[in-house]
């Protein structure tokens, strides 16, 4: 049985638990805003550093755009790792509700305001091109991620065979 374009299939991915709400909320006006924008993006990539990257996107001409959630001002203050993920993108920016103030936001990445349902960009992102090395080894993992995670989709027990092994 084939679906047709008036059969939309109803896919939901289940949240992973690591958000809270409001966490959650502006992760998804965000992507929706990406995507308008025309990049593809994914949340919570693991990074080649170790790291997990709240959202990242790749734009149409191929630029890497990081985004960091942060929900509230005590999560910003908390966070001591954002710089790590500097190298690893040619774009960086904080996501966060209307009520961060946005002179605790460092000057010198860039601003987006959020909730669940939209997003906009506050102040854009300075281009800094990350090295061809690292730029490498984020679509790789990009790309691997997004392709487990329809695979996934497609065949929930094919995850848990690996799980297994």
């Amino acid at each position: 049985m084939s679906l047709s374009a008036a059969q939309p299939r109803d896919i939901s991915f289940p949240q992973d638990g690591r958000q809270s709400p409001a966490a959650a909320a502006i992760m998804r006006g965000t992507q929706r805003l990406m995507r308008a924008l025309g990049h593809a993006s994914l949340t919570e990539l693991p990074l080649v550093n170790g790291r997990r990257a709240d959202i990242v996107s790749v734009s149409p001409d191929g630029a890497i755009h990081i985004v960091e959630v942060k929900s509230c001002l005590a999560d910003f203050r908390a966070d001591h790792k954002w710089q790590e993920y500097l190298e690893y993108c040619d774009r960086f920016y904080f996501a966060v509700d209307a009520n961060m103030p946005e002179g605790v936001i460092p000057a010198e990445v860039g601003l987006i305001v959020a909730d669940q349902y939209e997003a906009s960009v506050l102040r854009d992102a300075p281009l800094s091109k990350a090295h061809a090395s690292r730029r490498r080894a984020t679509l790789l993992a990009f790309a691997r991620c997004a392709a487990d995670r329809l695979h996934n989709l497609a065949d929930p027990d094919a995850a848990m065979l690996l799980r297994i092994r």
